[in-house]
């Protein structure tokens, strides 16, 4: 499993969320590359080891529960969160949709960025899953949404854990 598996599955989510059902055949890779930053070689490897895992099914589906059980309870310790100096950057974990309005800022602790030279928000830097997140995160909406809610498992506090998860088993359980 490498960091971009994650990344392309939850791509394959997003675009599911978005056409309203799990589409009859699967996704172009082409189209994951582009949207993802994610090399076209490293994308059809990313959907090998997917089905290999038995997170992405032999027809292209992502197997929502299982991947929510992967992303709870196995992310944190195979792709820990690394946590950087104050930089300016994308917000991500709780500073980011859908949990931002969960929780109240803190003006003593700046909130976790991805590192970014068109961010708006000076935070501390969480280095992101792969180095093409924040690209990914600005071309889609949703995609954003499901890497922030990881982030937040991955650093979170125990509440901002919590919280994540319960949105992640209602969009994915």
């Amino acid at each position: 499993m490498k960091p971009q598996d994650i990344i392309i599955a939850l791509k394959i989510q997003s675009l599911n969320d978005k056409a309203g059902h799990a589409p009859a055949g699967r996704w172009p890779q082409r189209l994951l590359a582009e949207e993802t930053g994610v090399s076209l070689s490293e994308v059809n490897m990313a959907c090998r080891r997917l089905k290999e895992s038995r997170l992405l099914t032999p027809d292209g589906r992502v197997v929502g529960p299982f991947l929510l059980e992967f992303l709870v309870h196995g992310l944190k310790y195979v792709f820990p969160a690394e946590i950087g100096r104050t930089t300016r950057g994308m917000p991500t974990g709780y500073a980011a949709e859908p949990l931002r309005d969960l929780f109240l800022a803190s003006a003593n602790e700046p909130p976790p960025v991805w590192p970014d030279a068109d961010g708006t928000v000076r935070g501390l830097a969480m280095k992101p899953l792969y180095k093409s997140v924040p690209m990914a995160a600005k071309k889609d909406k949703t995609l954003y949404e499901y890497l922030a809610l990881i982030d937040a498992i991955r650093a979170g506090r125990a509440r901002e854990r919590s919280m994540a998860i319960e949105i992640l088993q209602k969009r994915l359980g």
